[in-house]
């Protein structure tokens, strides 16, 4: 497991598929309207309350890694910076501590975040299948309660599974494990995300029928797990299923399904997003949450883990620049939802 984790870390530059393009086409820029914003204030000018907390700007540190010593070193620097900074964090998968409790120090940064910005735990749906079966949550309910966190991230990951040499083969349909976990009484909070593909409509429809709190995209255009796997995997394997990579729905696209299923089909409970899979500049993330209609955040894997391989200062600086990008959008472009008058 340990070495696996690690050749995710190494492999991340390798599994990237093209990126989602720019939408610029959708902003007015409008040069007359704004004084230059002042970094300083960025909380009163891009906060929010996103899952039930407030946050300072509209970023989340998408679920990246755990399991080896460099993550803890990874984790603890994120979390940092989500402090200093005020945003929200979902940590890696924390499969490791569902059984031995192992690594549980690669995870355990609560105290570092601070108790008011939202911190999720993740698993993924094989995981949750399995205690489902078994009928019994409570390694899941022991393993949120011993990391103070807010709720639970779900990765569904089918084509990761697939193209992995030590995958796990799903017996249930993923929807139906998420059915089966309400059926069980679980309480916590739920996010659930795709690991570099996205989802269609249809199973955004699916998910709008559960009682979840956010839908967090991962979608195709960023760090692509299947990839990954096959990277790691014997070279006849990744020349048979390197197609299965180039699978998915970009972040727009996704926009574009939400939109239209949240006009047509609203979902039971009023769901959240993070827009993540590929959005690297401050001024796609500005874009998209603009045209999605319903709350939503930037959320990023790569770029916040590239920064923090390298420093804290870093990273700390990556976030900086990009808030105030973000800043410098919301003063000056403004979302053309006429597309007809360009």
């Amino acid at each position: 497991m340990r070495d696996r984790k690690r050749q995710h870390i190494e492999l991340t530059d390798k599994s990237q598929t093209a990126m989602s393009t720019l939408l610029s086409v959708n902003l007015d820029y409008e040069p007359l309207l704004s004084a230059h914003p002042r970094f300083e204030d960025y909380p009163e000018q891009l906060g929010k309350t996103f899952l039930g907390k407030k946050i300072k700007a509209p970023l989340w540190v998408s679920s990246m890694t755990g399991g080896t010593e460099l993550s803890r070193t990874i984790n603890e620097r994120l979390a940092r910076a989500c402090a200093r900074f005020g945003i929200g964090m979902g940590l890696g998968s924390c499969r490791s501590l569902l059984d031995k409790n192992t690594r549980k120090s690669d995870f355990d940064f609560r105290h570092v975040i601070g108790d008011e910005l939202p911190f999720y735990a993740n698993l993924g749906i094989a995981q949750l299948e399995h205690c489902v079966l078994k009928e019994d949550l409570g390694p899941i309910d022991s393993m949120l309660d011993s990391l103070a966190v807010d709720g639970l991230i779900i990765h569904i990951n089918p084509l990761q599974e697939f193209s992995q040499d030590e995958g796990d083969c799903f017996s249930l349909a993923p929807l139906e494990t998420l059915q089966r976990l309400y059926k069980l009484g679980f309480q916590y909070p739920v996010i659930v995300k795709e690991v570099g593909q996205g989802m269609g409509p249809r199973s955004l429809k699916a998910l709008f029928e559960l009682p979840i709190q956010a839908i967090e995209f991962g979608a195709y255009g960023g760090t692509n797990f299947s990839k990954l796997e096959q990277l790691r995997s014997h070279k006849h394997l990744q020349n048979t299923f390197e197609e299965l990579s180039f699978i998915g729905h970009t972040a727009c696209q996704m926009v574009n399904h939400t939109n239209r299923l949240m006009q047509d089909d609203k979902p039971k409970k009023e769901v959240e997003f993070i827009i993540s899979g590929g959005v690297r500049s401050f001024l796609q993330g500005y874009e998209l949450m603009s045209s999605l209609k319903a709350s939503s955040v930037v959320g990023m894997g790569k770029p916040f883990l590239d920064a923090a391989m390298i420093s804290q200062e870093e990273l700390d600086r990556f976030l900086e620049n990009y808030i105030k990008g973000l800043q410098m959008a919301q003063a000056f472009c403004f979302f053309r939802e006429d597309k007809t008058n360009k």
